[in-house]
């Protein structure tokens, strides 16, 4: 299966982002991807936090669902759409959430992100739980490929990448397929970003494709980039560094059953 991971420089202005999304995606499905994911944030980033929750969307409804859905009916694509703010029942926050969609248009999978990212290095300060309520459950999906496999597709969104638990619960799940899209900065992003994606894909013998914001954000915020596809072996299959841009690659189903095979690890685990 051809996969895109979406690489952006978000902008403050949601249409604005809506319509660099649509090139990239229309790029994507022209050169014969069946799944494309954009990166979190992918339809804002605000000069502040607080930025996100005029634009929150009721479940079901808005102007974000709405692009994504008509995006995967037009262009026959599966998207999953990085993350956008959802309303949350928690006043002054929403929920960060990855919504995946079919090419008939219709939502098959949400996850609300669970893990927030804090940082603090003295001249970079992050904290996403003050506008973000976290979720609470991991979620998976299944693609059906033109080439008759099913994938069994793990959701997880940026900071998430630090707890393997949640990665080995997807594994324990079936996932074969871990998606990954992120913001990460600059600064965590050059340190653990690489590595970290590889460990996943080392550690549960799954493919793990992993889209980015990467450049220098309209708010002065510069995020990593180094959109990435990584086999069940831990190669890196294709990657962009920075600036926006579509990451092809072909994924086979394959590798991950010989991977499993040759290195018998998860049915070798002992601990819960």
């Amino acid at each position: 299966m051809k996969t895109a991971a979406i690489q952006m420089v978000s902008g403050t202005g949601r249409d604005a982002n809506l319509a660099r999304a649509g090139a990239l995606l229309a790029q994507a499905a022209a050169q014969g991807a069946e799944l494309a994911v954009l990166p979190e944030y992918f339809c804002i980033m605000g000069q502040r936090d607080t930025d996100k929750l005029p634009l929150a969307e009721v479940a079901g409804e808005g102007a974000v669902q709405s692009f994504l859905a008509e995006q995967a009916r037009t262009l026959g694509l599966w998207i999953v759409g990085g993350t956008l703010p959802l309303q949350s029942p928690e006043e002054g926050h929403v929920y960060n959430s990855s919504l995946a969609f079919s090419p008939a248009g219709e939502c098959v999978a949400r996850y609300d992100k669970i893990h927030l990212f804090r940082f603090d290095n003295g001249n970079e300060q992050f904290d996403e739980r003050r506008v973000i309520t976290p979720g609470t459950q991991p979620m998976l999906f299944d693609l059906p490929s033109r080439d008759g496999h099913r994938w069994r597709v793990g959701m997880s969104v940026c900071y998430d990448l630090r707890f393997p638990e949640l990665y080995r619960a997807l594994a324990h799940e079936g996932a074969d397929l871990l998606l990954v899209p992120s913001a990460f900065t600059h600064t965590t992003g050059a340190a653990h970003w690489e590595l970290l994606l590889r460990t996943r894909a080392i550690e549960n013998l799954a493919w793990v494709l992993a889209p980015a914001q990467g450049g220098r954000h309209e708010n002065g915020r510069r995020t990593w980039g180094q959109s990435l596809v990584a086999s069940p072996w831990g190669t890196l299959v294709a990657q962009l560094a920075e600036g926006e841009g579509v990451v092809l690659a072909e994924i086979d189903a394959a590798q991950v059953a010989q991977a499993r095979a040759r290195l018998p690890a998860l049915a070798h685990r002992v601990l819960a």
